[in-house]
Protein backbone atom coordinates (compact mmCIF):
# COMPACT_ATOMS: atom_id res chain seq x y z
CA UNK A 1 0.00 0.00 0.00
CA UNK A 2 2.94 2.09 -0.57
CA UNK A 3 2.92 5.19 -2.84
CA UNK A 4 -0.64 5.80 -2.37
CA UNK A 5 -0.96 8.70 -4.87
CA UNK A 6 0.48 6.95 -7.57
CA UNK A 7 0.49 8.68 -11.11
CA UNK A 8 -3.28 10.30 -9.90
CA UNK A 9 -4.54 12.28 -7.52
CA UNK A 10 -6.35 10.62 -5.23
CA UNK A 11 -9.78 11.08 -4.63
CA UNK A 12 -10.74 11.89 -0.60
CA UNK A 13 -14.25 10.35 0.21
CA UNK A 14 -16.97 13.18 2.37
CA UNK A 15 -20.11 12.04 3.83
CA UNK A 16 -22.17 12.12 0.55
CA UNK A 17 -22.39 8.48 -0.52
CA UNK A 18 -20.27 7.95 -3.93
CA UNK A 19 -17.65 6.84 -5.33
CA UNK A 20 -15.50 8.54 -8.17
CA UNK A 21 -15.38 6.59 -11.51
CA UNK A 22 -13.65 3.29 -11.38
CA UNK A 23 -11.42 4.29 -14.38
CA UNK A 24 -9.81 7.06 -12.16
CA UNK A 25 -7.98 4.74 -9.74
CA UNK A 26 -3.49 4.81 -9.82
CA UNK A 27 -2.20 1.95 -11.17
CA UNK A 28 -2.30 -0.15 -8.20
CA UNK A 29 -5.92 0.04 -7.92
CA UNK A 30 -6.21 2.65 -5.44
CA UNK A 31 -9.17 4.65 -6.56
CA UNK A 32 -10.25 6.72 -3.21
CA UNK A 33 -9.71 7.48 0.66
CA UNK A 34 -11.97 8.00 3.82
CA UNK A 35 -15.52 7.74 4.01
CA UNK A 36 -16.79 5.04 6.32
CA UNK A 37 -18.04 1.37 6.44
CA UNK A 38 -21.71 2.10 6.56
CA UNK A 39 -23.69 -1.13 5.26
CA UNK A 40 -24.85 1.50 2.28
CA UNK A 41 -21.35 2.35 1.25
CA UNK A 42 -20.10 -0.95 1.50
CA UNK A 43 -22.69 -1.84 -0.97
CA UNK A 44 -22.38 0.50 -2.87
CA UNK A 45 -19.01 -0.49 -3.40
CA UNK A 46 -19.17 -3.86 -4.40
CA UNK A 47 -21.86 -3.09 -6.65
CA UNK A 48 -19.29 -0.31 -8.52
CA UNK A 49 -16.16 -2.70 -8.72
CA UNK A 50 -14.70 -1.19 -5.62
CA UNK A 51 -13.59 -3.07 -2.12
CA UNK A 52 -11.76 -1.41 0.94
CA UNK A 53 -8.36 -3.22 1.78
CA UNK A 54 -6.27 -1.32 4.89
CA UNK A 55 -4.50 -1.24 7.81
CA UNK A 56 -5.72 -1.26 11.17
CA UNK A 57 -4.80 2.43 12.42
CA UNK A 58 -5.37 3.43 9.36
CA UNK A 59 -7.52 5.81 6.68
CA UNK A 60 -9.94 3.46 4.30
CA UNK A 61 -8.41 3.00 1.15
CA UNK A 62 -10.39 1.78 -1.39
CA UNK A 63 -9.36 -0.37 -4.48
CA UNK A 64 -10.46 -1.61 -8.36
CA UNK A 65 -7.45 -3.03 -9.77
CA UNK A 66 -7.08 -3.48 -13.25
CA UNK A 67 -6.79 -6.52 -13.96
CA UNK A 68 -9.45 -8.10 -11.82
CA UNK A 69 -8.72 -11.37 -10.33
CA UNK A 70 -12.11 -13.40 -11.07
CA UNK A 71 -13.12 -17.07 -11.18
CA UNK A 72 -16.30 -18.20 -13.76
CA UNK A 73 -17.89 -21.40 -11.53
CA UNK A 74 -17.40 -23.33 -14.37
CA UNK A 75 -13.77 -23.49 -14.73
CA UNK A 76 -13.31 -24.27 -11.19
CA UNK A 77 -10.27 -26.45 -11.31
CA UNK A 78 -10.21 -29.24 -8.71
CA UNK A 79 -7.10 -31.84 -8.51
CA UNK A 80 -7.00 -35.05 -8.13
CA UNK A 81 -6.08 -35.21 -4.33
CA UNK A 82 -9.10 -32.56 -3.48
CA UNK A 83 -11.51 -34.67 -5.21
CA UNK A 84 -10.14 -37.77 -2.98
CA UNK A 85 -10.97 -34.98 0.01
CA UNK A 86 -14.26 -34.40 -1.62
CA UNK A 87 -15.10 -38.15 -1.86
CA UNK A 88 -13.71 -38.75 1.45
CA UNK A 89 -16.74 -37.00 3.42
CA UNK A 90 -14.28 -35.74 5.89
CA UNK A 91 -15.93 -32.52 6.14
CA UNK A 92 -19.67 -31.35 6.77
CA UNK A 93 -20.15 -27.83 4.43
CA UNK A 94 -22.73 -25.43 5.99
CA UNK A 95 -23.79 -21.52 4.98
CA UNK A 96 -24.25 -18.92 7.62
CA UNK A 97 -24.49 -20.85 10.70
CA UNK A 98 -21.78 -18.92 12.50
CA UNK A 99 -20.73 -15.37 10.20
CA UNK A 100 -19.35 -13.65 12.94
CA UNK A 101 -16.99 -16.57 13.64
CA UNK A 102 -15.74 -16.95 10.62
CA UNK A 103 -14.58 -13.16 9.93
CA UNK A 104 -13.19 -13.68 13.23
CA UNK A 105 -11.20 -16.28 12.32
CA UNK A 106 -10.15 -14.83 9.16
CA UNK A 107 -8.81 -11.57 11.48
CA UNK A 108 -6.94 -13.90 13.85
CA UNK A 109 -4.83 -16.20 10.85
CA UNK A 110 -1.08 -15.37 10.84
CA UNK A 111 -0.35 -14.98 7.43
CA UNK A 112 2.53 -15.61 5.82
CA UNK A 113 4.45 -12.10 4.91
CA UNK A 114 1.86 -10.03 5.98
CA UNK A 115 1.92 -7.15 9.16
CA UNK A 116 -1.40 -7.54 11.25
CA UNK A 117 -4.49 -8.08 9.53
CA UNK A 118 -7.03 -6.00 6.78
CA UNK A 119 -10.12 -7.57 9.17
CA UNK A 120 -10.18 -5.28 11.65
CA UNK A 121 -12.86 -4.81 14.50
CA UNK A 122 -14.82 -1.86 12.35
CA UNK A 123 -14.47 -4.40 9.38
CA UNK A 124 -15.78 -7.06 11.51
CA UNK A 125 -18.77 -4.64 12.75
CA UNK A 126 -19.45 -3.40 9.48
CA UNK A 127 -19.95 -6.83 8.12
CA UNK A 128 -21.62 -8.27 10.22
CA UNK A 129 -24.33 -5.03 9.79
CA UNK A 130 -24.56 -6.50 5.85
CA UNK A 131 -24.70 -9.75 6.81
CA UNK A 132 -28.00 -9.02 8.66
CA UNK A 133 -29.00 -7.45 5.97
CA UNK A 134 -28.68 -10.34 3.46
CA UNK A 135 -25.93 -9.42 2.02
CA UNK A 136 -22.51 -10.69 3.60
CA UNK A 137 -22.44 -14.62 3.63
CA UNK A 138 -20.18 -17.34 5.56
CA UNK A 139 -19.36 -20.33 4.41
CA UNK A 140 -18.33 -23.15 6.93
CA UNK A 141 -16.28 -26.31 7.36
CA UNK A 142 -16.61 -28.70 10.09
CA UNK A 143 -14.40 -31.91 11.13
CA UNK A 144 -16.01 -33.78 14.32
CA UNK A 145 -18.10 -30.51 15.14
CA UNK A 146 -15.24 -28.17 15.24
CA UNK A 147 -15.02 -25.45 13.06
CA UNK A 148 -12.01 -25.91 11.10
CA UNK A 149 -12.13 -23.85 8.34
CA UNK A 150 -14.23 -20.93 5.75
CA UNK A 151 -14.83 -17.91 3.85
CA UNK A 152 -17.04 -14.78 3.61
CA UNK A 153 -18.21 -12.57 1.26
CA UNK A 154 -20.77 -10.48 0.00
CA UNK A 155 -23.34 -12.05 -2.47
CA UNK A 156 -24.63 -9.89 -5.37
CA UNK A 157 -26.91 -11.63 -6.74
CA UNK A 158 -25.39 -12.53 -9.59
CA UNK A 159 -21.49 -12.34 -8.64
CA UNK A 160 -20.01 -13.50 -5.18
CA UNK A 161 -17.21 -10.88 -3.98
CA UNK A 162 -14.53 -13.08 -1.44
CA UNK A 163 -13.02 -11.60 0.99
CA UNK A 164 -11.54 -13.48 3.32
CA UNK A 165 -11.05 -17.49 4.19
CA UNK A 166 -9.18 -19.17 6.89
CA UNK A 167 -8.12 -22.67 7.26
CA UNK A 168 -6.90 -24.74 10.73
CA UNK A 169 -6.71 -28.29 9.11
CA UNK A 170 -5.13 -28.97 5.70
CA UNK A 171 -7.62 -28.57 2.99
CA UNK A 172 -10.66 -26.99 4.98
CA UNK A 173 -10.69 -23.37 3.04
CA UNK A 174 -10.14 -24.92 -0.23
CA UNK A 175 -13.07 -27.63 0.49
CA UNK A 176 -15.39 -24.28 1.53
CA UNK A 177 -13.91 -22.64 -1.76
CA UNK A 178 -15.08 -25.62 -3.97
CA UNK A 179 -17.99 -26.34 -2.36
CA UNK A 180 -19.32 -23.05 -2.62
CA UNK A 181 -17.88 -22.47 -6.05
CA UNK A 182 -20.21 -25.71 -7.18
CA UNK A 183 -23.50 -23.89 -5.49
CA UNK A 184 -23.00 -20.92 -7.75
CA UNK A 185 -22.46 -22.79 -10.62
CA UNK A 186 -25.52 -24.45 -9.81
CA UNK A 187 -27.29 -21.38 -9.36
CA UNK A 188 -25.85 -19.71 -12.91
CA UNK A 189 -24.19 -17.03 -11.11
CA UNK A 190 -21.48 -15.24 -13.34
CA UNK A 191 -18.48 -15.29 -11.33
CA UNK A 192 -16.58 -15.50 -8.10
CA UNK A 193 -14.39 -12.31 -7.52
CA UNK A 194 -11.57 -12.99 -5.95
CA UNK A 195 -9.97 -9.10 -6.35
CA UNK A 196 -6.51 -9.75 -6.79
CA UNK A 197 -4.04 -12.49 -8.14
CA UNK A 198 -2.29 -15.34 -6.20
CA UNK A 199 -1.26 -18.65 -7.12
CA UNK A 200 -3.49 -20.28 -4.99
CA UNK A 201 -6.35 -19.04 -6.62
CA UNK A 202 -4.98 -19.74 -9.99
CA UNK A 203 -4.82 -23.16 -9.12
CA UNK A 204 -8.41 -23.05 -8.52
CA UNK A 205 -9.55 -22.16 -11.66
CA UNK A 206 -9.17 -18.20 -11.13
CA UNK A 207 -8.30 -15.80 -13.44
CA UNK A 208 -7.69 -12.60 -14.88
CA UNK A 209 -9.37 -10.23 -16.53
CA UNK A 210 -9.63 -6.47 -17.51
CA UNK A 211 -11.10 -4.38 -15.16
CA UNK A 212 -13.89 -3.00 -18.02
CA UNK A 213 -14.90 -6.95 -18.61
CA UNK A 214 -15.75 -7.02 -14.89
CA UNK A 215 -17.75 -3.48 -14.64
CA UNK A 216 -19.84 -5.36 -17.96
CA UNK A 217 -20.49 -8.61 -15.85
CA UNK A 218 -21.48 -6.10 -12.89
CA UNK A 219 -23.77 -4.14 -15.02
CA UNK A 220 -25.36 -7.45 -16.99
CA UNK A 221 -24.18 -6.61 -19.61
CA UNK A 222 -21.91 -9.44 -20.63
Amino acid sequence: MDNLGKNRPLFFLNDRLEFPDVETANEDGLLAVGGDLSPERLLLAYQSGIFPWFNEDALILWWSPDPRMVLFPSKLKISKSMQKVLNRNEFRFTKNTCFKTVIEQCASLVRKGQDGTWVTPNMIDAYCKLHEKGFAKSYEVWQDDKLVGGLYGIDLGHIFCGESMFSLVSNASKFAFIKMVQEFEAKAYKLIDCQIYTAHLQSLGAEEISRDKFAKVLKGEV
